[in-house]
């Protein structure tokens, strides 16, 4: 069994759009000339979380999954590694390309597990940052192609400022971009498949213009405009705040702030992850006391039980919802 807390270690990406924020506010570093991404939480074969101290230090999440059981640690709402979200830190030092992701059916159908929905935590971002979310005015399929062949993709893309705090939910099939100069904490499916549409003519490290998918892209957008929903209010208690920031049958994500202490508990039908990003403190269970400062990457297992934080933080805590929580969540709705 495993009751303990897991720290996790993320894995890093040097994609070019990326920069050193990630290194300098949460020591992340890919080794390589920037930090893009880190996979804070991930069972994706593109990049697996491992165990970082404890009797478990240096084993990939996967493995541990193998030894214990998926639903021992993750629970019965999850069931297993592909339904584990991934959860990455972002830092876009410049622009991501235009993109969009097929939803479970197309993905299924071309060969991958999962589609990707996912969500956007802004946690800073420059005066004047925007990112594209969506397209500004309802398009036939022909017009949609017609403007990625001529060039003239940006005169239809729903460009939106952006400032701490701000959350987007993004379903599969909605066009999208993180702007430059934002960095962001992402809760998404776990899934890497990504249908760039534009990409500003940039070329890879080999100088080479990265690849484009077109066909795949005009066959799962929305050309719709999306409509982005209001923020869940935030709920004030003597110990804290809660605010959920997304609930879908995916991931339920909340932003949590703790200044005095307090008790939760694990649900037992699923994991908790906590993503530390301010502040710091400390995470009591029955199996010891654990320090926590920023970019503390926690999974505490489903059967865990009551656990206790305490200290001056916040933090993003995701679960996987599971059916009567969805009921209730949609008749509160």
């Amino acid at each position: 069994m495993v009751r303990e807390p897991l720290f996790l270690k993320g894995v890093c990406k040097d994609y070019l759009w990326g920069g050193h924020r990630l290194k300098e506010a949460f020591g992340r570093d890919s080794g390589g000339r920037v930090t893009a991404e880190s996979w804070e939480l991930s069972c994706h074969p593109d990049g697996c979380s491992a165990v970082s101290g404890g009797r478990h230090d240096g084993l990939l999440l996967t493995a541990l999954l193998g030894l214990y059981g998926a639903e021992e640690i993750l629970g019965k709402s999850c069931g297993c590694a592909e339904r584990l979200p991934l959860i990455k830190l972002i830092d876009a030092k410049e622009p991501l390309s235009v993109q969009v992701h097929p939803d479970d059916v197309y993905a299924r159908a071309h060969g991958d597990a999962n589609g990707k929905t996912e969500m956007w935590y802004v946690l800073d971002a420059e005066p004047g940052a925007e990112l594209v979310y969506g397209v500004n005015r309802t398009l036939s399929q022909g017009e949609f192609a017609a403007h990625i062949e001529n060039g003239t993709l940006e005169e239809i893309l729903h460009y939106v400022p952006v400032k701490k705090g701000d959350v987007f939910f993004i379903p599969a099939g909605t066009l999208h971009a993180i702007g430059g100069g934002i960095l962001i904490a992402e809760v998404q499916q776990s899934s890497n498949l990504t249908y760039r549409v534009y990409d500003y003519n940039r070329r890879d490290a080999e100088g080479k213009l990265r690849e484009l998918h077109i066909e795949d892209a005009l066959a799962v957008t929305r050309c719709t405009p999306s409509l982005r929903e209001k923020p869940f209010p935030a709920r004030t208690f003597p110990w804290g705040t809660v605010q959920v920031l997304v609930h879908c049958p995916y991931f339920a994500v909340s932003h949590i702030s703790v200044y005095r202490e307090r008790s939760f508990e694990t649900s037992g039908t699923s994991f908790t992850h906590l993503l530390i990003l301010e502040g710091e403190g400390r995470l009591e269970t029955s199996s010891g006391v654990y320090p926590l400062k920023k970019g503390s990457s926690v999974l505490l297992p489903a059967k865990m039980g009551h656990y206790c934080i305490s200290g001056m933080m916040c933090f993003i805590e995701t679960h996987i919802p599971g059916a009567e929580e969805i009921e209730n969540q949609t008749m509160e709705e």
